[in-house]
């Protein structure tokens, strides 16, 4: 299985530069449909429910106080570690959205039941670090 970090290596690749934000959302998308296509997990990392949606915090980690990252982020890291069905399901999502800003991911995951379950009744903007259960991404994206 990929990890996180091949994963984000391939989508860097494949967008060049790109907000961390955006790549955070492109990753939470690229997993939930990878789980409604292939009844699978992309990668084994699990998504926290962040005031901004979902996060990944070990990749949170990679790129902190970064406002921009690249493939040269993941120099350890190897896209080839994905399947030729995984880069195709990567791929579906870029070309669906890779052209949207950061600002309208987050918005859109934002009225999604995932992220809204998984913060519950909390305020807006009050930081969480809730999981959002993969089974939940599945049963909600399976539906649409």
């Amino acid at each position: 299985m990929a990890t996180i970090f091949d994963v984000a290596k391939y989508i860097t690749e494949h967008t060049g530069e790109v907000s961390a934000m955006k790549l955070q959302k492109l990753m939470y998308y690229a997993q939930a449909w990878n789980l409604v296509w292939e009844e699978e997990p992309l990668f084994a990392d699990d998504f926290q429910a962040w005031a901004n949606g979902p996060v990944l915090p070990n990749l949170y980690a990679r790129h902190r106080g970064m406002f921009k990252v690249s493939a040269a982020l993941f120099d350890e890291a190897n896209s080839n570690e994905l399947t030729d069905i995984e880069r195709s399901n990567v791929d579906k999502v870029l070309s669906f959205y890779g052209d949207k800003t950061a600002q309208w991911l987050s918005n859109l995951t934002h009225q999604e039941n995932p992220w809204l379950d998984a913060r519950g009744e909390l305020p807006v903007g009050a930081a969480s670090d809730a999981f959002i259960p993969q089974a939940a991404m599945h049963e909600y994206y399976s539906s649409l």
